[in-house]
């Protein structure tokens, strides 16, 4: 069995870590760069800032912020919002990302996906992918934090971002997302038996028991939280050990 990931989220708005419910009603939850070191410290296996208002808001990244949080973990570290170009993805590795997670340029620029495969790696490409559930049961694929539906369905895209080059597929329910009422498993399950690159859960998580059902019965290879842990409702090592002790591989670092 793979070891599986536990990956906290930094959503992050005008310098500062925020959390709300599907990118609305924010409020505060931190200093980026303070609140990385201590997931660091927690026993993260990956992090991922995403800048959520920089695609809306027609701006790049906030490179000072990427550069603080960088200077603080030792971690991969994937950063995401407002990246159009690959020169945008060029000044996010140099300011101390490991990856990149691009979602909106994708979708209406999905060769992006392929130069940034080809120069800095597949293992450095996230491919975000944003749904929400349709009347008929299914997935559409929406962009610019969610204000935009597409039309596409989410396993046409996630096939085809594979195909692109993409390393792994970040995918976020936005009909979940901040509920903290769990991950939207049959989509989990979906994307992540018809793709053969690793699926990141996103979306939902309110407890270890969302998490252990987002690996047994989502498929997924990693899942993402923000509010669980960034409200220290749930710490990492004790989710951890409730996995470990419930039949997943997990990196509990000092073992």
């Amino acid at each position: 069995m793979s070891v599986k990931k536990i990956i906290p989220c930094l959503d992050c708005k005008d310098g500062r870590v925020v959390k709300g419910i599907s990118f609305v009603d924010l409020r505060d939850a931190g200093d980026p760069a303070e609140t990385a070191a201590a997931y660091v410290a927690e026993g993260a296996d990956e992090l991922v800032l995403l800048d959520i208002t920089a695609t809306t808001d027609k701006r790049k990244t906030t490179l000072d912020m990427v550069r603080k949080v960088a200077d603080k973990v030792s971690i991969p570290f994937t950063v995401g919002g407002g990246i159009k170009t690959i020169e945008d993805i060029e000044a996010i590795m140099d300011a101390g990302a490991d990856k990149i997670s691009i979602n909106s340029a994708a979708i209406l620029n999905p060769e992006i996906i392929t130069e940034a495969s080809e120069k800095f790696g597949a293992e450095s490409v996230i491919s975000a992918i944003d749904v929400v559930k349709r009347e008929d049961g299914g997935w559409n694929v929406v962009r610019d934090s969610g204000t935009i539906d597409t039309g596409m369905d989410v396993i046409d895209w996630a096939k085809k971002v594979e195909e692109l080059g993409a390393g792994c597929i970040l995918l976020t329910s936005m009909d979940e997302d901040g509920r903290k009422e769990g991950y939207d498993i049959p989509l989990t399950r979906a994307v992540a038996d018809a793709v053969s690159i690793p699926v990141v859960a996103s979306g939902g998580a309110g407890s270890k028991e969302d998490i252990l059902e987002a690996f047994t019965e989502g498929h997924a290879e990693a899942a993402l939280a923000a509010s669980l842990f960034h409200f220290k409702e749930l710490g990492i090592r004790e989710l951890k050990e409730y996995l470990k002790e419930n039949g997943i591989s997990v990196d509990l670092k000092d073992e």
